[in-house]
């Protein structure tokens, strides 16, 4: 079968696999991806990877380089185990990828996503979304709802990321936020955001191309953090009080200072997006203002039935993130090379794979 493997860095090959053969194991679930989304962790490991994609067999998985990508996917169940119950051959699922030991400190107290020695399927497991077939523990496969698309199954994963630091935010209905980055999180924490019930809802972008893609979200107003001081902007907007809760998704320093200088006294900041480098924080407006700082890492692994209850329902519309498509064979050229372009436009991608 056909799959894309990352090697090293700038090094992903479309190549011809070896399927997974021999019998199941009794709670494995054999699937076929039907769409698949590249993540910002894959395109991490592209540019300046291994990270977390393991040159030495991972603690958990065993898994090494080189390794199949895609951890944000929908698929078709082929086949199950003995001792699988929830999803049966035929059935249309999104892939919950984590994949956790069960027995650590914090996998014992229901927190499966900061398990010591935690995997993930397409960045440190033998399989991954980016191909004809692949293996999964049945809980990682969750049966979509009939008013769920394969593409918004496929969207499941990186919503459930921007929904959960709206979630630990505490977003309520009525507040004012800011969203920092119209990258994939950012535009879906945006659209989170909003099915949440929050009022005003701002977005800060640099990249005038991007910001441009990403305006019918539904955000109050795109602001361009070039020629605007957004600090200023959102203070004069809101009384001089500043926004309710901001949401860091860029993983930018300049982007993290903004948040901090446009929320409320009280306020809440939740850091979404990965930092490679440290930030420096002035820790003492957070003491004075009684700043909440936040970060948050995944999500909760329980959290499919509910997010994809919301794209049911209509209320979080994740395929509005979308704006580009394409096929398994042009998954670098067309997929992760327009990615990286720092003055490229694209915010989501998704690679059929069948």
């Amino acid at each position: 079968m056909k799959a894309a493997r990352y090697h090293g860095v700038m090094d992903i090959r479309v190549e011809e696999v070896e399927e997974p053969t021999g019998d199941l194991g009794p709670t494995q679930v054999l699937i076929r991806p039907r769409w698949c989304g590249i993540c910002g962790t894959d395109l991490h490991e592209y540019v300046a990877g291994p990270i977390v994609t393991p040159v030495d067999p991972h603690p958990l998985t065993g898994a090494q380089l080189p390794q199949i990508l895609g951890h944000e996917l929908s698929a078709d169940v082929v086949a199950v185990g003995s001792e699988v119950t929830n999803v049966a051959p035929g059935d249309r699922i999104s892939v919950m990828p984590l994949v956790f030991c069960g027995t650590c400190y914090f996998c014992r107290r229901g927190l499966n996503h900061l398990c010591q020695t935690m995997g993930c399927f397409g960045l440190s497991w033998d399989w991954g979304g980016l191909a004809g077939l692949g293996v999964v523990e049945s809980y990682q496969a969750w049966r979509l709802p009939d008013e769920v698309s394969y593409e918004q199954g496929a969207l499941v994963e990186p919503a459930a990321v921007a929904e959960w630091g709206v979630a630990q935010g505490g977003v309520r209905p009525g507040d004012r936020v800011l969203v920092t980055g119209a990258g994939p999180i950012g535009a879906l924490a945006v659209l989170a955001a909003r099915a949440a019930g929050a009022g005003d809802v701002y977005l800060s972008e640099p990249n005038e191309r991007r910001a441009r893609r990403a305006s019918d979200l539904g955000a109050t107003e795109v602001l361009d953090p070039r020629g605007t001081d957004v600090v200023a902007e959102l203070r004069e907007r809101t009384e001089g009080v500043g926004v309710d809760v901001a949401i860091e998704c860029s993983g930018n320093e300049a982007a993290l200072r903004t948040c901090l200088g446009a929320v409320r006294t009280h306020g809440t900041v939740v850091q979404v997006g990965l930092h490679v480098k440290d930030a420096g924080l002035d820790m003492m407006e957070v003491s004075e203002r009684e700043l909440t700082l936040k970060g948050t890492w995944c999500y909760s692994v329980h959290e499919w039935p509910r997010i994809m209850a919301m794209i049911a329902s209509g209320a979080f519309p994740v395929e509005r993130a979308v704006s580009a498509r394409t096929s398994l064979d042009h998954t670098v050229e067309a997929g992760f090379d327009p990615l990286i372009d720092p003055q490229g436009d694209q915010i989501k991608i998704l690679v059929e794979t069948t």
